[in-house]
This record gives structure tokens, C-alpha cells and sequence, in this order.
């Protein structure tokens, strides 16, 4: 196994120092997605700024979180599935969203299950949604400014998922009592 150092600001090549300092100021540590990702400080600048515009959409935090999570279960994540509990816990997502996302279970809200299901789509076709799976989401109450938004938040969760399976980046300790597994994403 090739193995990835998790880089603090004092290791972290020197273009990926003040992105790594801006991240500790906002979260209080640096997670260690972060300092996986400073080993490419591309990668780190465009995960941080990809994160930061997606936040600019029109979807709430619990839409956002809809998509990152789902994207989360279906690449078997479990690193971002622990962090994004625990973001979502911070951000006041519902406890019922938050479980079924974990768990791949229908979400109560029609509107925010439509979401759901969209997001799959998108992620399970790389992409290749049926015109049905369009019209259902629009159905729902959705306009075609989100299906767009369901991409972005899908192409942020590549670079993060992807980034933790190649590192096996390790959960950090403040989202480690979110701890996730494959096999907690069975339907229920």
C-alpha cells in the first residue's frame, strides 16, 4: 500500500501552509482530509474553493447535505460520512435526515427525498439521468438551477472520496462518535 502523510502546517509544502492555517481557524484543527490533501496543494485549494462555492448555491444546509452524504454512502466514504454527520449535527439537519442518509432510507419529506433519489441518479449514472428522473425532481419543487447545484456538490464529493480511499485518510477524533460503515447504508 502506498501510503500519504497527513501534513500539518509546519510539514505541508509551503503553497499549502495558509490554506491549512485558514482551515484551522475555521474549524478549531485541521481535519485530516485537509492535510491528506496538502501533499497537492491543488487539490487542496480547489476541494477548499469547490466547498466554498457550493455554499454560495441556493440549496439550504440540509439540501447540501443531502447531496454530499448520498454521494458519501454510495462511494463507500466513511471518512466523509463520519465528518458530514457531524457537520450536519452542527448545522441543525434533522435527526431523520441525518439517519436515513446514513442508513439509505426513504427521507420523510417528499420534496428533500426527491433530492435524494436525484442525487443517486447522478451519481449511479455518472451523470446520464433519464429525462423521467429530471421531470421527477422539477416535479418536486426543484428548478433546473438545482439539478446543476446536485452536480457541483457531486463533483466536490469526487475529490474528497477519492482522496480518502487512495490515502485511507484516518477519521479524525471529533468525528469519530459518527463512525460509519458500509454495511450500516443497507436499506431499511
Amino acid at each position: 500500500m502506498t501510503e500519504f502523510t497527513t501534513h500539518s502546517g509546519e510539514t505541508a509544502p509551503e503553497a499549502a501552509k495558509p490554506l491549512l492555517e485558514a482551515a484551522g481557524k475555521a474549524y478549531g484543527f485541521v481535519p485530516n482530509l485537509l492535510g491528506t490533501m496538502a501533499e497537492a496543494p491543488a487539490i487542496l485549494e480547489g476541494y477548499m474553493t469547490l466547498a466554498g462555492i457550493f455554499d454560495k448555491s441556493d440549496l439550504s444546509e440540509t439540501e447540501r447535505q443531502i447531496i454530499l452524504m448520498t454521494n458519501n454512502r454510495l462511494n463507500g466514504c466513511t471518512y466523509c460520512m463520519a465528518a458530514h454527520t457531524t457537520i450536519s449535527q452542527g448545522a441543525g439537519v434533522p435527526t431523520d435526515v441525518i439517519d436515513a442518509l446514513r442508513t439509505n432510507s426513504p427521507i420523510a419529506d417528499a420534496k428533500l427525498e426527491a433530492l435524494r433519489t436525484f442525487a443517486a441518479v447522478i451519481n449511479e449514472t455518472r451523470g446520464w439521468p433519464q429525462d423521467a428522473d429530471i421531470g421527477a425532481f422539477l416535479d418536486a419543487g426543484y428548478t433546473k438551477q438545482a439539478v446543476l447545484e446536485v452536480i457541483l456538490g457531486t463533483a466536490l464529493k469526487v475529490m474528497s472520496n477519492y482522496t480518502n480511499h487512495i490515502a485511507e485518510t484516518d477519521v479524525d477524533a471529533a468525528f469519530a462518535p459518527n463512525s460509519w460503515a458500509p454495511d450500516l447504508a443497507r436499506a431499511a
